[in-house]
């Protein structure tokens, strides 16, 4: 070997590990596993949480929809597996006594019930279970004798004779099926007869005080999602007589709500006002008369998550625009205390004892579980250690001035290797609601392009827009009754300030989003189509008339979005809908959209496909549908699917900056086997 093989060689040996990196893929993001639960038993001894994971589609495992599997810990990175692979564990929960880590689980073709298994190990086995039913979530009394659990409704014998003789009509929004509570003791024998508690409304959680003595539950008067939204309220509710005690009567949308150890309060996320487009306000219940107190009213930011210390303090995760903070109260509602976690993103919280874990994600990595030690908090799970491989785009938040002054803010992530001269091809990602927002986290998803898009030489852009929660009530009504304007011309601000500092191309910037940023994504290819040059449009809105007549949220959308009905204002209403500039239309458009879909229905897709197939035959055009997905899919080929198909559109008109550029092959290369298949 010559001296300059064998320099080369040494060279290779000891080359950096930067060197060695590789950009993050679509492939990656199918094998993700993050933490997606967790409990701290009451001692504060142990945590148990749940990872959450999905079939990787791309080594030939079948395709399926989330999987979780139990791990419990006693001490940083000594996470154990708790049960088998095949057990599926949900709602996960410690019992009273600390002793059982308890979780909803369907056996084989079993319905869904409540199962446990011991602290100190052991085998699982049913706690307790609703014979003709389904367990959709349960709690414990604090003895640890009683386990109270939210069923579905029961059989319809008379509706499955009727479906088994082919009479299978539905007849919509009027069959309505409402849950069920049930007390059942348990202790070596599972309660064959659970009393069944009589309960008002459609109830869709419940918890204890922890004497006992009242119950608090959530429900709204029907199962309609539209009712969930606007008119749920939490209740004190006596379990024993089955008697509503005192309604707490918000006026608007709830979030979290926990009652605080002395059982005196209850920390409730709620809206200020009917026409406040999120529950983000942290409120003060007093369990005695019902008065509520607005505890952080009018400051910019959002209340996310609340959780009670042992010691009475209240804990709670709050996100000031991109960033977020741990803040404490005192029992009686005085600011205590404020820490903040640097990079980390805080999405959830729970305590044991005034042990407090938290989930929160970073730029580099998804959901994680941390522990707060003082003032600062240890990391003690490390799921997918191959991102360490990874060559990530530099992220961070960006802001930027409006064409009317108000100041905006997001998260840039940058091409990996940085950005060219000229600009990167960019994409708005557009999150949906729009009453959400973007942190300056994990930010890579199936749907979301994300540090893949970085790896492939874009910028990508998440803006904060005008609608956005995370920088108070104020800010996220400005885009009520104004639809289109200044939410989304704020995009087209954003791609102007990101011109200005040289970090974009403007002839090459596209635009992404689902459902709200769906809507966001039709109207940058058709109102706003001089400003994108490629955009694919996910369970978006085209028609803002017709989106009214077929959605399950017709009231939601007038009282936090429209503020007026669509028959009080017809032309209002077609003129912020995408379907009405189709003749500004020139921007290449990849529609995608759940077949199922019951918020946003795929005809909104078939309207704009429609519209522009036969007004604009040459622009470059495609609609996608996923059998038996929703508002989003669940499934993991389905997500693969859209990841690939959503890359490949950006890199065909976007990147080349070709707006009639050829369509690509109507299906991506995907990992399907053909064994057994005949000719």
């Amino acid at each position: 070997m010559n001296a300059f093989k064998l320099l080369c060689l040494a060279s290779a040996l000891v080359a950096p590990a930067s060197a060695l990196a590789r950009p993050l893929t679509a492939d990656d993001i199918a094998r993700l596993e993050s933490v997606s639960a967790m409990d701290v038993a009451p001692d504060g001894t142990h945590i148990a949480f749940t990872t959450l994971s999905r079939p990787d589609v791309t080594q030939g495992e079948a395709d399926g929809k989330a999987r979780h599997q139990l791990k419990v810990m006693s001490a940083a990175g000594n996470a154990r597996a708790f049960l088998p692979e095949e057990v599926n564990a949900t709602s996960v929960t410690f019992s009273p006594d600390g002793q059982t880590i308890a979780f909803i689980w369907a056996k084989d073709k079993e319905k869904p019930a409540v199962w446990g298994i011991p602290v100190d190990g052991g085998a699982q086995r049913k706690l307790a279970e609703i014979a003709d039913s389904a367990v959709k979530s349960f709690v414990f009394s604090a003895d640890s004798s009683t386990l109270y659990m939210l069923a579905g409704a029961a059989p319809d014998t008379q509706r499955k004779a009727e479906k088994d003789s082919g009479f299978d009509a539905v007849v919509y929004e009027e069959e309505l099926r409402f849950n069920r509570l049930f007390a059942a003791k348990w202790g070596d024998t599972v309660d064959a007869e659970p009393r069944e508690i009589t309960i008002p409304g459609y109830v869709s959680a419940i918890k204890l005080a922890s004497d006992g003595r009242f119950a608090v539950i959530a429900g709204a008067p029907t199962p309609l999602i539209d009712d969930a939204y606007t008119s749920k309220r939490i209740s004190l509710f006596d379990p024993a007589k089955g008697e509503i005690i005192r309604t707490i009567e918000t006026p608007g949308k709830i979030g979290d709500f926990e009652i605080s150890p002395d059982n005196t309060h209850i920390a409730l996320i709620a809206a200020v006002d009917e026409h406040d487009p999120a529950a983000t306000t942290l409120h003060l219940v007093d369990v005695a008369t019902g008065l509520t107190r607005a505890l952080n009213a009018g400051a910019p930011e959002a209340a996310v998550d609340a959780e009670w210390m042992a010691d009475g303090r209240l804990a709670v995760a709050i996100h000031q625009g991109t960033q977020s903070l741990l803040r404490f109260y005192t029992g009686n509602g005085n600011m205590a205390q404020e820490i903040d976690p640097g990079d980390l993103i805080i999405t959830a919280l729970d305590s044991g004892g005034n042990r407090l874990a938290v989930k929160a994600d970073t730029p580099d990595h998804p959901s994680e579980l941390y522990l707060l030690n003082y003032q600062s908090f240890d990391r003690w799970t490390t799921h997918n250690p191959w991102l360490s491989e990874i060559d990530f785009g530099a992220q961070r938040s960006y802001t930027y001035t409006a064409t009317d002054g108000q100041q905006i803010e997001g998260i840039l992530i940058e091409p990996v290797g940085g950005i060219p001269a000229g600009g990167a091809p960019t994409i708005m990602d557009v999150h949906g609601g729009p009453e959400s927002h973007e942190s300056n986290g994990w930010l890579t998803a199936y749907s979301m392009p994300g540090q893949v898009a970085a790896g492939e030489g874009y910028a990508v852009f998440l803006p904060n827009y005008r609608g956005s929660t995370g920088y108070g009530v104020d800010f996220a009504k400005q885009h009520q009754a104004r639809y289109t304007d200044p939410e989304f011309r704020d995009i087209v601000d954003a791609k102007a300030a990101l011109v200005a500092d040289g970090i974009t191309d403007p002839a090459r910037t596209g635009i992404t989003g689902g459902s709200y940023g769906g809507y966001a994504s039709a109207w940058g290819a058709t109102a706003l189509s001089q400003e994108f040059a490629a955009s694919v449009m996910f369970v978006g809105i085209s028609d803002q008339i017709s989106k009214f007549g077929t959605t399950d949220i017709p009231n939601e959308m007038h009282l936090v979005h429209a503020l007026k009905w669509p028959w009080e204002d017809w032309q209002g209403m077609l003129n912020v809908s995408p379907i009405y500039h189709v003749d500004k239309a020139d921007t290449p458009l990849l529609i995608m959209h759940g077949d199922s879909d019951p918020r946003v229905s795929p005809t909104q897709s078939y309207e704009l496909y429609r519209n522009i197939k036969v007004r604009k035959p040459d622009l470059p055009l495609r609609l996608v549908l996923f059998p038996g997905e929703g508002h989003g899919n669940r499934r993991a080929a389905s997500r693969y699917d859209y990841n690939l198909r959503m890359m490949r559109w950006f890199d065909t008109y976007l990147k080349s900056g070709n707006r009639r550029a050829p369509l690509p092959p109507s299906r991506p290369a995907l990992p399907v086997s053909v064994s057994g298949a005949t000719d």
